[in-house]
């Protein structure tokens, strides 16, 4: 044959014809594959349209992706012990195509998962040992067996979990993670917890600390706990593909070391946490389009506060470990680890058991951020090592440390409580303007500063939440029928309902819209000051206060006053210290 003929249509030529030239009347290499395939596998789709082939190998089953390399490597040696000889190249391509218009148009859709999977009755965790054992959880207990309901997969870097042991405490954790306090233990084994439900949102630890505080050894036990493989900590992803790739193959991502987090990078870590996709263009495609879509547990480090955008901070467990003063030798330490390691894990499947059993009746007075997470660990704290309660108070004490990190992160917020405490309205304009001038000029000059109007604007949006949490009332109109920007703290507010109105016995309470509609209630949900009216804030969950509510009582308040009257009202809150 010449020999610069290309060997993949070599192979097919060889596939069928007779030694003499002639056609032959036998089956090509391809559809023997092919009839092996169907023989031997189940073939499904995933709800992304991704291909799967489910095997029996010996007394256990494996997914696979349709077009990875275990199912290639796997067709060729059933094709070889059958034949006797190798499949060229172009019948395995050849074979591959048929097989996956079977998985999407013949068999079922079903998701395939890593590690973890399940539904609110039954949970599976994949042991990942050589008979593909796994755990069952419900609210029963839990039990290791084979052979579960749903279908798992196991990427390249995929490394066992030990067999646990019942009747462990989550106290033999205490020795190996390097935390300052009793709260941040409560919160790094109920982010451990919460990495047990099938579903998220899951919060994003992010562990702080100076060199020498085990930053990456307790991320490295916390994946080996819930999600062990040959490369436990990574660093940062270059590029979105890169992070949408990772998300799709690990149950639990570890990024190591980390000194600075791009917008791109933190946005994607939000999506992350809660839920979100990532649409990237399909490699050697023109107009393809490929989505990756995953909810997954994500675990930061680094010496840096790395987290200072206020939309990752919401979802943040911000954990500062303190320098270690007595070391041990590493052998020592993971030696000791893999002893309890079968015990901690079985103590967090009861966890896992004790919080199926009673998420149903458990209810939070006040729904945090990351509300679903809050409820299942609460709901497993009969079977933690604290009591009652105490999980929400970390939690609450960690969620108002964050906020303040994402203020002292942003380049405004220094200027805008100033205004606060002043009392602000105007455009996005005169929001810009007035915050220049409580800057110097390196500051305007600086790269984080807004230059232009919607800039200053956006930034306000970014850091409105933290700012409600600490007492600063945020109203900005909606782009579509823009109104004026409010800034207030509820001290201003309160002195301005305080003082005693020149124009008669009544309090002024003034509202700041009063002198357009007379009605005492603006039109951005301020409180006026009225009886029985809330002036606490709301949770902040959208753009208004929804405890700040319309009295229309108050219109008889206003209704004779001028615009004058008004105005000489102004000078006496003034006066009185109602800009303080």
């Amino acid at each position: 044959m010449d020999p610069r003929i290309d060997e993949n249509i070599a192979a097919g030529l060889e596939e069928v014809l007779e030694d003499d030239g002639r056609p032959s009347s036998k089956r090509s290499a391809a559809d023997v594959l092919v009839e092996i395939a169907l023989e031997r596998g189940e073939f499904f789709h995933a709800p992304d349209g991704k291909p799967y082939v489910s095997l029996n190998v010996g007394d256990h089953r494996e997914t696979h992706p349709l077009r990875g390399a275990a199912f290639r490597d796997w067709l060729a040696r059933s094709f070889y012990e059958e034949k006797r000889k190798a499949p060229g190249t172009q019948a395995v391509q050849n074979a591959l195509g048929v097989l996956a218009g079977e998985a999407l148009y013949g068999g079922d859709e079903r998701a395939a998962h890593v590690r973890l999977g399940g539904s609110d009755d039954v949970i599976y965790l994949d042991l990942g040992d050589p008979n593909w054992s796994i755990v069952e959880i419900t609210a029963a207990g839990w039990t290791v067996g084979s052979g579960p309901a749903v279908r798992m997969r196991r990427p390249s870097g995929f490394a066992p979990l030990p067999v646990p042991v019942p009747d462990g405490s989550l106290d033999e954790l205490r020795p190996f993670v390097n935390v300052a306090t009793e709260a941040d233990f409560q919160l790094l084994v109920g982010f451990m917890v919460g990495a047990l439900r099938p579903c998220g949102p899951y919060p994003v630890p992010v562990l702080h600390g100076e060199h020498g505080s085990a930053k990456s050894t307790t991320a490295r036990m916390m994946r080996n706990l819930l999600d062990p493989s040959t490369a436990p900590l990574r660093a940062q992803s270059r590029e979105p593909r890169d992070l949408a790739v990772s998300a799709e193959n690990s149950r639990v991502l570890a990024f190591d070391n980390l000194s600075h987090l791009p917008g791109w990078f933190s946005d994607a870590l939000c999506r992350l946490a809660t839920g979100g996709g990532f649409s990237v263009r399909t490699l050697y495609e023109n107009a393809e389009e490929t989505i990756f879509e995953a909810m997954r547990p994500v675990i930061l480090n680094g010496i840096e506060e790395i987290a200072t955008r206020a939309d990752l901070l919401d979802r943040a467990l911000i954990l500062y470990l303190p320098t270690i003063k007595r070391r041990r030798s590493e052998k020592a330490l993971w030696a000791a680890f893999e002893r309890a390691r079968p015990r901690i894990l079985g103590a967090l499947l009861d966890a896992a058991s004790c919080a199926m059993r009673n998420i149903s009746t458990t209810k939070l007075e006040v729904l945090p951020r990351m509300a679903d997470f809050a409820e299942w660990v609460v709901a497993a704290e009969p079977a933690l090592p604290w009591q009652p309660g105490a999980f929400m108070r970390a939690y609450t004490d960690n969620r108002s440390a964050a906020h303040e990190i994402a203020l002292e992160a942003s380049p405004i917020a220094g200027s805008v409580r100033q205004l606060a405490a002043q009392g602000f309205e105007g455009r996005a304009k005169d929001l810009l303007a007035a915050m220049n001038e409580l800057v110097d000029e390196n500051t305007i000059r600086s790269k984080e500063w807004p230059k232009s109007p919607p800039a200053a604007r956006n930034a306000l949006l970014r850091i409105a939440p933290d700012l409600r949490a600490i007492g600063v009332e945020i109203h900005v109109g909606d782009r579509r029928s823009p109104g004026p920007i409010r800034i207030r703290t509820q001290e201003t507010v309160a002195t301005v309902a305080t003082v005693a109105n020149p124009l008669g016995d009544r309090s002024v309470e003034r509202r700041f819209d009063a002198r357009h509609d007379g009605s005492g209630v603006g039109h951005d949900g301020w409180d006026d000051g009225s009886e029985g009216s809330d002036s606490a804030p709301d949770d902040g969950s959208d753009g208004s206060d929804g405890s700040l509510r319309s009295h229309s009582h108050g219109a008889n308040r206003f209704d004779e006053a001028t615009d004058e009257q008004l105005d000489l009202a102004d000078r006496i809150v003034e006066r009185h210290g109602g800009a303080a």
